[in-house]
């Protein structure tokens, strides 16, 4: 299921757009986050409605430790595409970064109804990052 849902999101709406995406996940994936950031801005610019775009660049300030930033393009995501549990999960990493616990936990939550397989979910198990209070090791 998981794949399928990366295959819609990472379906980009035309030609160039799919070819901006793919080089700034490549560059991502290499570490080049600069790069891959400043290919995400391009694709921002040139597809502004699409939702991916902004969770690719999310990851990279992510990669990067600007879990502010993150949190921006990330909610810009989900405005866009409500159910997208990739950015929702990952908003849910980036307020742990924040030390905004109980929000972490409710966000988590929340991509886990969609998605109960994600590999987030052990942190809400006891001695996780996300456990509730009163469950930590």
């Amino acid at each position: 299921m998981s794949n399928k849902m990366w295959t819609y999101w990472a379906d980009a709406p035309n030609e160039q757009a799919q070819s901006i995406l793919d080089r700034g996940m490549a560059k991502r994936a290499a570490w080049d986050l600069l790069g891959a950031r400043e290919d995400f801005d391009a694709l921002i610019a040139y597809c502004p409605k699409y939702a991916e775009g902004y969770n690719q660049r999310a990851f990279v300030h992510f990669l990067s430790q600007n879990f502010q930033a993150a949190l921006l393009d990330l909610d810009q995501a989900l405005a866009l595409s409500p159910d997208h549990v990739a950015a929702l999960s990952g908003r849910a990493l980036s307020l742990l970064g924040l030390n905004r616990i109980d929000e972490a936990r409710e966000t988590l939550q929340s991509a886990l109804e969609m998605n109960p397989w994600l590999p987030e979910r052990g942190m809400l198990d006891a001695g996780g990052a996300l456990a509730p209070k009163g469950q930590d090791i």
